[in-house]
Parts: C-alpha cells; structure tokens; sequence
C-alpha cells in the first residue's frame, strides 16, 4: 500500500514539474519595452483593479513579488489582448520575447495608488462609467502576480464583461514547492478580501459577483464566512453570484463554513471534476482527505444550498485538468453572463429559470460528447451534450 501510494505520488509531482518547466515564462509583468503596434492588431483593451497583499518585487518589472505584506496594496493594471487570441487561452510572451501588444497579452502602464481613499475614488468612477457591476476574482495556489493579473484579463475578455474586474491577489509563492506556504498566505489574507470586498461595495457597486479559483476558494470562504459573524453576508445586498472553481479546500472545512455562512440567497455555483489531478496531489498533501473540487458526492453539497456542476466529463487544455472554467470560450462567456444576471435563488422555479440559461450554455460550451451532471439543492440534471459539428 505505501509503495502503491509513494509512486503514485512522486509520479504526479514529477508531471506536475514537468509541465511547470516547459513553460519557459518570465515573471515579468513590465517590460522595459513595447513595441509599437497598428491598432486593428488589439482585440481588446481592460482596465484590472487590484488590491494585493503581496509586498512590492525587488525587481520593479514584477510589480509586487511573492512575499507577504502587512499591508494591502492597491494599483490599476491597463492591459490589451491581442487580435491573434484565441478563447481560452493566454497568449504570452517568454523570458527570451519582447512586449508585442500583437502577440502577447501586454501590460501598458501600471498605476499603483497610496492609499485606499485614492484607491477608491478611481474604481467609483469606472465601475459607475459600467453600470455599477464588479467581478472580484481571486486566484490560486502556484500564481505569480503576472499570471493572475493575465487569467482576469483573459476571463473578462472572453466572458465579453461589461464591469469593472478587480482582481484580488493574495501572497502566493507562484512555485509547486510552496503549497504550505500557499495556504498559509491564502489564510493570513481572509481580512483582507473582506475589506476588499467591502472597499468594493463602498466604491457604488450595485452588484458584486466572484470567481474564485482553487485555493483561492479557500480565503474566498473564510471571508465570507468572516461577512456572515458580522450580520453582513451579502454586502448589504449587493453580493451577486458566487462561482466556486475547482475548490482547494477540504470538504468537512467547507461543510462547516457553508453552516455559518448560511443557504445562500444569491446563487453558489460550484464547479468541479473527478479528474483534476491538481487536487489529486493537493489530496495527497492532505493527508488523503477529499477536496472540494474534486468530490464525489454532489449531493452532499447541494443539501448545503449550492449548485453543483460536475465536468468530469468535459476536455480541458491543461495536462491536470484544473482550469476546465477558464480555458473553455464559451463556459467562460457563460459565467460572464448567463451565471451573473439578477435572478435570487430560493424556489424550486427560481432554480429552474437558472439552469434553463444555464444548461443551455453548457450545450454550447463543451466541444465534444459529454454528459454534465448538476446538482441543486432540489434534485439532479443529467445533461447530454451533443459532440461538435
């Protein structure tokens, strides 16, 4: 049995490994030059929010590093995406490759803000300017700055979002090794997503939505949780959907949060899959106890008031199988807009006017012949999706 488990176990760190060292990425947000480009070469341009509690990098071309701050942090990132994108993915340069906007995902400027109150009036401003939505994301475990400021970048360009994205950035270690760390860093930031999310709510935000991503789930839950002590668990009714990805967090932890924050009244939409290989080590790690994202048993968690979605059975881009709600272009313009629309969730017909929008997108959104499992707190939808024509 140990030696069944021990090779298991190395076998998926050296994979994981590997994958990580064919990347070949620098870290750096900021390149020192950018080339100059005609203007039909820019699908898009996006302005991220960002509240961290990163401290600032040695190299300023990283913007703000690994290591913890006690402090939180706030700047603007302008970013473009380039014409050549393809849904799904983030097109960026390397260590070896300029900055070219018609190529490469690219920072163009970086605004960093010297207090919360400067903070604050700048977003005010731009999420009015977009109809007082805001998406708040926050990243996972193995994210470096660089790459959770591209993935929102990414999300709200191919969700087609018409709010304002801000991007909350706790202090990841951005390496494999780093995975305690990571939950520590995850840990000593929940305040500080409260504040963020309450900063948000402050700055004339009518609806907030979230896009949490696997351990980012985990500080996710505990600010939420932190909301629901104080009487405030939906931001004064300002909370819009929750959208729970691929979630790094042990399932008895989450039972016990999903208790004290409540039923929800705004939906909960938990995505995960059987084979995310990702939460297979971080299982491991654990102590072999089952991961959120990774859970058999659906209906255990939808007794707790969420929506599960099982895409188990749905192809992913990554060799690990943990970014299945981003690479796809379609799943991820679902979240962006059948998920997040001003629907409460408490009915036995209110959930089913959901999931009308939202199977329909999921018919859509995988590319070939799959069944899609979702479990409501009400009962269970087999949903069989044709392969692509």
């Amino acid at each position: 049995m140990f030696r069944n488990v021990s090779a298991r176990w190395f076998g998926m760190v050296a994979m994981a490994l590997f994958i990580a060292g064919c990347a070949g990425q620098t870290r750096e947000l900021v390149s020192s030059r950018v080339e100059q480009v005609p203007a039909n070469a820019i699908a898009g341009e996006h302005e991220i929010f960002v509240a961290t509690t990163r401290a600032r990098a040695d190299n300023p071309k990283e913007v703000f590093s690994g290591a913890r701050s006690a402090t939180v942090s706030f700047a603007r990132v302008d970013m473009t995406v380039p014409a050549i994108h393809k849904a799904g993915e983030i097109e960026r340069r390397n260590n070896r490759q300029n900055a070219d906007p018609s190529k490469y995902f690219t920072a163009r400027d970086v605004t960093t803000f010297d207090s919360p109150g400067n903070f604050s009036k700048e977003l005010r401003e731009d999420i009015a300017r977009r109809g007082g939505r805001a998406l708040v994301f926050v990243h996972g475990y193995n994210t470096a700055f660089d790459g959770a400021v591209y993935r929102l970048t990414q999300i709200a360009h191919d969700a087609g979002y018409s709010g304002t994205p801000v991007l909350f950035s706790w202090a990841s270690g951005g390496r494999l090794v780093d995975y305690v760390y990571d939950n520590n860093s995850a840990t000593a930031a929940r305040d500080a997503l409260e504040q963020t999310l309450r900063l948000v709510a402050q700055s004339s935000a009518t609806r907030i939505d979230i896009i949490a991503h696997s351990m980012g789930n985990w500080v996710t839950m505990e600010a939420l949780r932190q909301l629901a002590i104080t009487n405030d668990r939906d931001l004064h009714g300002r909370l819009g959907d929750v959208i729970l990805a691929s979630p790094d967090i042990d399932v008895d932890v989450f039972k016990s949060q999903m208790r004290r924050y409540g039923k929800p009244d705004k939906p909960f939409f938990l995505f995960l899959s059987k084979d995310d290989r990702a939460l297979d080590l971080s299982r491991i790690i654990a102590g072999n106890k089952p991961r959120v994202g990774g859970y058999e048993n659906a209906a255990d968690l939808a007794a707790l008031g969420v929506t599960v979605v099982d895409l188990s059975n749905a192809s992913a881009s990554d060799r690990l199988n943990h970014t299945k709600f981003a690479d796809n272009p379609v799943l991820v313009r679902l979240l962006g807009e059948k998920l997040l629309e001003d629907d409460s969730l408490g009915t036995r017909e209110q959930v089913g006017n959901r999931l009308g929008n939202l199977t329909g997108g999921l018919t859509q959104a995988i590319g070939s012949a799959a069944e899609i499992v979702i479990t409501t707190p009400f009962e269970v939808l087999n949903v069989v999706v044709a392969g692509a024509r």
